[in-house]
């Protein structure tokens, strides 16, 4: 097992990290920004280093500081978290170099999996089902384009190889307008990607977001811990996530599940990861693969009983997998808010003091957040500062306790999205189930 890991990350992942490895014996180390030396997991850990001012780029973006700070502690290992550097190919590269494990994947993993070009094409390879697109990067030939889009047919989506995050994405719905949008997404692609490249792939109207959370050991063991629905969306950005996916039947999971599994054990991916799918009239599209843990992670853990952390723990320590795909299963229903300092109606940040912040309880209750009466939320990071999860033996029941803990949570000093959430929750789509990718940016422009 590693005796001691630097948690390459800041707020509630940073603690759920912290909380793993403490539970395993292995000591940790906290790095944070000058701004950030009140953070809960800073003030839990073993070690502590300060890696920079409170820009993200000089700090949890600095990577031979983060690398520095992994040698000045005698540490064995980087946890990347989510966000930062976790999907960067070129750090994880750089900390196997310098003699410390990283939890995650292999580098070469991330830069196949990170460039959506040749992501779709080792789908594509695995007989993973994709979205009908260009099969591969648009090049210049402004007639070729043009066709391709024909055969694909109106509307399509042009999209930047290394997005993410919903940047590098455009609609077109017309020929006229395909050209331009070429070309801006490309110009769009280089500023923020430093990748240029974009592809081409068919608009799916009404959509669903579903994703397909595994584990491999890198050993070429691999399971799959069923799906996520994420469709509740704004701005491409998740904002309520339930397993498992309401109408997806156990049949349709063991298919799509046994093929991400076969294309984990091919490529003897390490560690967690998650297939993104669009689905749509029963069926699944690949968009993308995240190489490593995800936000949503704790309704897989509640609907299985597996954490994930700490196997991804175990597994960057060496160990083989401690499960078989037949000792996997689905018990209850589990449904996460993520909750973020903002305007609920602008969403405009809210950073500042939080002056007082009171937790909900009861049956099926979680809570990820490193938040607490006191403490002052940067303006300088992304706006999410928690994560509330409500689990029940039917969807019914876990919608009526998470009402219940929306109703029940106190954050004052500073504006949240709670309010949003109390409407969602009771509203009669959303508690029907099956909504689309749309329905939320729709619903909040009524």
């Amino acid at each position: 097992m590693l005796n001691k890991v630097v948690i390459a990350n800041r707020g509630e992942i940073a603690l759920r990290i912290l909380r793993a490895c403490k539970e395993l014996g292995i000591r940790t180390v906290a790095i944070h920004s000058e701004i950030d030396t009140n953070l809960k997991h800073a003030k839990l850990a073993d070690e502590t280093v300060c890696v920079g001012p409170a820009s993200a780029a000089a700090s949890y973006l600095n990577v031979p500081a983060i690398i520095a700070a992994a040698e000045i502690t005698d540490a064995t290992g980087i946890h990347p978290g989510y966000g930062f550097l976790s999907e960067n190919a070129d750090f994880a590269e750089r900390v196997e170099q310098s003699g410390f494990v990283f939890i995650g994947p292999t580098a070469e993993t991330i830069r196949t999996m990170g460039d959506k070009v040749s992501a779709i094409a080792a789908m594509r390879k695995a007989k993973i089902p994709c979205v009908p697109g260009s099969e591969g990067e648009l090049d210049n030939d402004d007639k070729k384009n043009l066709k391709i889009a024909q055969k694909i047919g109106y509307p399509v989506l042009i999209k930047a190889a290394g997005g993410g995050g919903g940047r590098g994405i455009r609609v077109v719905h017309s020929e006229a307008a395909l050209l331009n949008a070429i070309s801006l997404t490309r110009a769009e692609a280089e500023a923020n990607f430093k990748n240029p490249s974009v592809y081409m792939e068919k608009y799916l109207v009404t959509p669903r977001h579903i994703e397909i959370q595994v584990l491999g050991d890198g050993q070429g063991n691999a399971i799959h811990l069923g799906e996520r629905d994420c469709s509740m969306q704004r701005r491409h950005q998740k904002v309520i996530e339930e397993a498992p996916a309401p109408g997806v039947t156990e049949k349709q999971r063991n298919q799509i599940g046994e093929l991400c599994v076969k294309a984990c054990r091919e490529m003897k991916y390490r560690g967690a990861g998650t297939f993104e799918f669009l689905y749509e009239n029963g069926n699944f599209y690949f968009i993308e693969m995240n190489t490593r843990i995800q936000v949503e992670h704790p309704i897989t853990e509640e609907i299985t009983g597996i954490d994930l952390v700490r196997e991804q723990l175990r597994i960057a320590s060496g160990e083989a997998l401690d499960y078989k795909q037949k000792e996997i299963t689905f018990r209850g229903h589990a449904i996460e808010c993520r909750i973020n300092a903002e305007d609920p109606r602008t969403f405009l940040p809210s950073p500042g003091t939080i002056t007082l912040y009171h937790p909900p309880g009861g049956p099926g209750i979680r809570v990820d957040t490193a938040i607490y009466t006191g403490y002052c939320v940067p303006p300088n990071y992304d706006s999410l500062i928690g994560k509330l999860i409500a689990y029940g033996e039917t969807r019914e029941i876990a919608l009526a306790r998470l009402r219940n803990a929306l109703d029940e949570i106190v954050i004052e000093g500073i504006k949240t999205n709670i309010p949003m959430h109390q409407e969602l929750v009771r509203d009669p789509h959303f508690i029907q189930g099956g909504t689309n990718i749309h329905y939320l940016e729709k619903r909040l422009t009524l």
